[in-house]
């Protein structure tokens, strides 16, 4: 969002070791102790504001640069909708995906909840895959609904999951991610922090 936006910005690589997310300084930004977290030294009076959650940053950074996310009432709502759908479907449900799937969750024995995510993956892959018929665009333009639920897509490839949840049967899925990673800004996005 922010090399999206022309934002300056100085980005911090915070691993998700104890030293790092339960650090005294960013359990300041993030009590939550999750990433992201930012802080804008120029938020609203022109006051520091810190935020952690990504839908809440999202927002906020749409509504300073008055970017990626209409004005019109009707497009606003359906695109915090689709952004709600990422936060409460898609985060959590490929998260608890990749536990069961490739780390330590794998290692046991009863397979109901790899299932479990498998399934509620497709379901919402499926969701997804309806709502994209006819459009670039989850609500139409892209929006901050499109930058908080491409990179989920993604993820599925770091957790090994693309061909047991038969990604490449989502057939506007498919091209969605790829027209999401070909843009400039997020060509610019994925090597921030440089990649050694």
């Amino acid at each position: 969002m922010l090399e999206e936006t022309g934002l300056p910005y100085e980005a911090h690589k915070v691993t998700l070791t104890d030293a790092d997310v339960k650090s005294p300084e960013f359990l300041a930004l993030s009590p939550n102790n999750k990433i992201p977290a930012i802080l804008d030294p120029n938020g609203p009076g022109g006051a520091p504001l810190a935020l952690f959650e990504s839908g809440a940053i999202l927002i906020y950074l749409a509504e300073k640069t008055g970017k990626f996310l209409s004005s019109d009432p009707a497009t606003r709502y359906q695109t915090i909708q689709w952004l709600m759908f990422q936060m409460g479907g898609i985060g959590p449900m490929f998260g608890q995906l990749g536990f069961f799937y490739k780390f330590a969750g794998s290692a046991i024995e009863d397979k109901r909840p790899v299932e479990r995510y498998l399934g509620e993956t497709r379901r919402l892959l499926g969701v997804l895959d309806g709502a994209l018929a006819g459009k670039d665009w989850i609500t139409g333009d892209y929006s901050i609904a499109d930058i908080a639920i491409a990179p989920w897509l993604r993820a599925l490839d770091f957790y090994e999951a693309k061909e047991a949840v038969g990604f490449d049967s989502f057939e506007n899925v498919v091209p969605y991610v790829d027209r999401f990673t070909d843009r400039p800004a997020v060509q610019r996005g994925l090597n921030i922090p440089p990649r050694d």
